[in-house]
């Protein structure tokens, strides 16, 4: 289970501490510190496998993206801050932000492209937090991939499947568009992308 710890702080006083030195890995959601549960090697398989997929067609397209190692995204309106599995950076943007150089973090949607949670035990932050404060951000897409059916029914069915939560932009509120099995998943930002969740899932060992 996640681990919150209590007591309240600005994102100033965030970036300041953490990451500490054990080795952890911290969010901060509304003041409160966050420890991140270590990710599985499935997770980490399905999140390898994106990043590739996602880096080759950004070179194929030779767009000036990259993915950051550990970049933070700080909604504009609260103390949040959050270390997003996938985060595409638009790189000529980044003399645009403030915390870039110092502090590796973004808050301009110009910033960023797009954002790919893969869903652990903490689904709900994905489902319901994350993408009300991307969305306040901005970002034009969101992908929230749930290759272990973790999240509740009311996201992705009943009986649950293995699904991919396509978020979109769209006169500022996200529509969302879901894909399973064999679908092409379809993204405005990379249209002729050729993937499917089937491909996602089995690089983190999930036969569908």
């Amino acid at each position: 289970m996640i681990q919150t710890l209590r007591k309240l702080v600005k994102f100033d006083e965030f970036v300041a501490k953490y990451p500490d030195n054990t080795g952890k890995r911290y969010e901060l959601h509304d003041g409160a510190i966050v420890e991140m549960p270590q990710p599985t090697g499935d997770h980490e398989e399905v999140v390898g496998f994106l990043a590739f997929e996602v880096t080759r067609e950004c070179i194929r397209l030779n767009l000036l993206y990259f993915i950051p190692k550990t970049a933070l995204v700080k909604p504009p309106e609260n103390e949040s801050a959050y270390s997003p599995d996938v985060l595409i950076l638009n790189r000529p943007n980044l003399v645009n932000e403030p915390l870039w150089k110092k502090e590796s973090t973004v808050s301009q949607a110009e910033s960023i492209p797009l954002v790919v949670e893969v869903v652990s035990s903490n689904w709900r932050d994905d489902y319901l937090k994350k993408a009300a404060d991307y969305e306040a951000v901005g970002i034009r897409e969101y992908w929230i991939v749930d290759y272990a059916a973790l999240g509740g029914r009311r996201f992705i069915g009943n009986p649950k499947q293995p699904t991919v939560s396509l978020y979109t932009l769209i006169d500022g509120e996200y529509q969302v568009s879901q894909f399973q099995g064999s679908d092409r998943i379809i993204s405005p930002l990379f249209p002729e992308l050729n993937l499917t969740p089937k491909e996602i899932f089995q690089a983190g060992g999930y036969p569908v």
